[in-house]
């Protein structure tokens, strides 16, 4: 079950005696070494849930690593917009994702448009990093989600490049007046689709704006009876400071969940 806006909150979990979670989502792991190493503090320090592991990326190997041997969490952050950076990345999964990242980046609506011409280079970019987080992390990716959301684009929907059942980032939540009426139902519409065949959360969210606190308040009452995702770049130094201060831990008196967990499809 998800809800499509803060305002449906109709929108309850079976029983009676409904409970949330709170979910503290990082992205980039293993993108570079400042950035696994500065969500390995916020993970020690209980500030973070899990984490979104980039494949084919220059700290990908000790963060793999670091993520099996420490029990952390992982999912897969599917990247087809920002270089692969490994020193072991061939040739071809370069120039397909180049041609990718191209297309995508070039106007805001591509991702939301399929290009027949780049089929081949999505499925074969997407299956190469589900098949190198399989090596990595010793076991297939339960968890995908996108570098800039773009699993979430027409060329991976509509050609089933996400494994059915697996757990799938959503589109971010609004409140109602905060995007215009054509974006929330053609991200109603994706969300709808996906949780046939997919485990998403009830709400998701950025941490960041950090500003005015009861933003934040709002966002945690939620996750006393929904499961709501909140994603996190510790390698930004404000959030990295309230992740690791324990301001996060002081906002809405929430105990953040030790893992990612999402009821499954009924």
């Amino acid at each position: 079950m998800y809800c499509d806006s803060i305002s449906e909150l109709d929108c309850r979990r079976d029983g009676t005696s409904p409970t949330g979670l709170l979910i503290v989502n990082a992205d980039d792991w293993g993108r570079d070494h400042e950035t696994t190493t500065r969500t390995m503090d916020c993970v020690l320090r209980g500030a973070v849930s899990s984490v979104s592991a980039m494949v084919y990326m220059e700290d990908s190997e000790r963060a793999a690593t670091l993520a099996r041997e420490r029990g952390i969490d992982a999912g897969l952050h599917l990247n087809f917009t920002t270089q692969f950076s490994a020193a072991s990345c061939s040739s071809q999964i370069l120039d397909h994702q180049r041609k990718i990242s191209a297309y995508l980046l070039r106007h805001s609506f591509a991702r939301a448009l399929y290009n027949p011409l780049l089929a081949q280079s999505f499925e074969y970019v997407a299956k190469r990093q589900l098949e190198e987080f399989r090596r990595l992390y010793g076991d297939e990716a339960a968890r995908i989600d996108g570098h800039h959301h773009m699993h979430l684009s027409a060329n991976v929907l509509l050609a089933k490049l996400l494994p059915t059942g697996t757990i799938v980032r959503r589109n971010f939540t609004f409140r109602a007046g905060e995007k215009n009426l054509v974006n929330r139902f053609y991200r109603k519409l994706v969300d709808r689709k996906l949780s046939t065949t997919h485990h998403l959360v009830d709400f998701f969210f950025s941490l960041p704006p950090l500003q005015p606190v009861s933003r934040l308040e709002r966002i945690f009452s939620l996750a006393r009876q929904f499961t709501v995702e909140v994603e996190t770049h510790p390698i930004n130094s404000e959030e990295y400071r309230f992740l690791t201060r324990g301001d996060i831990l002081r906002v809405g008196n929430l105990q953040i969940a030790p893992r990612y967990i999402v009821t499954p499809i009924s």
